[in-house]
């Protein structure tokens, strides 16, 4: 009996190891892709999204939303985290790929998709910043940093203006989308842009 305990034990001790590999590996596939169809769900509503509709767009059953995100404001703190990340992350990308004044205009559009998807959990929000778990000055300077380095390599090929404010353009462009967010006029809101993208170039004899 007790020469065979020994290894009884140690397969015992293995087999958690081989099989919780795959277990773990599967539930972040599950948690990522809650997240993704919550991200595309609230970009796309007016008001609060039902967590049984993104559990079934995702695949799962309700209960594995509620294992990885306990609460609404779980899933929405997520959510909102991988978008700030997208938003502060995608300025170096663009400006591999485009010149300054483009990056830029490409990057307003994407922190565009930001503002909008934040309408579709705006209660959430409010109760995350509330409670200290979403914090608004961290926010503001991911969004700052970002429009910082565009405008910093603009004004280093003299594609745009150097003497502009970071915290200037981050505040256009958020009146921009909240003047914008009732009407449903994308058109106008890309003309919007367009005239903010040339006000930041450079003016001849500047």
């Amino acid at each position: 009996m007790t020469s065979t305990e020994p290894a009884s034990a140690e397969t015992a001790a293995e087999r958690p190891a081989t099989t919780q590999r795959p277990l773990r590996a599967h539930a972040q596939r599950n948690r990522d892709k809650l997240i993704a169809v919550a991200r595309t769900a609230f970009a796309a509503a007016d008001d609060t999204v039902p967590l049984e509709s993104i559990a079934r767009e995702a695949g799962v059953g309700i209960g594995t939303l509620y294992r990885h995100f306990p609460t609404r404001e779980a899933l929405v703190e997520a959510v909102y985290a991988a978008e700030l990340d997208d938003i502060t992350t995608s300025a170096p990308a663009l400006l591999e790929r485009l010149p300054p004044q483009l990056a830029l205009r490409a990057w307003m559009e994407r922190y565009g998709a930001f503002v909008a998807m934040k309408r579709g959990m705006a209660d959430a929000l409010r109760a995350g910043r509330a409670s200290g778990r979403i914090p608004t000055a961290t926010t503001r300077e991911g969004i700052i940093a970002a429009i910082t380095m565009i405008l910093a390599k603009g004004a280093e090929t003299g594609s745009l203006r150097a003497d502009v404010d970071p915290d200037d353009v981050a505040t256009m462009l958020f009146g921009i989308f909240v003047a914008t967010a009732a009407l449903d006029t994308p058109e106008q809101t890309g003309r919007l842009l367009d005239l903010l993208i040339d006000a930041l170039l450079p003016k001849p004899g500047h």
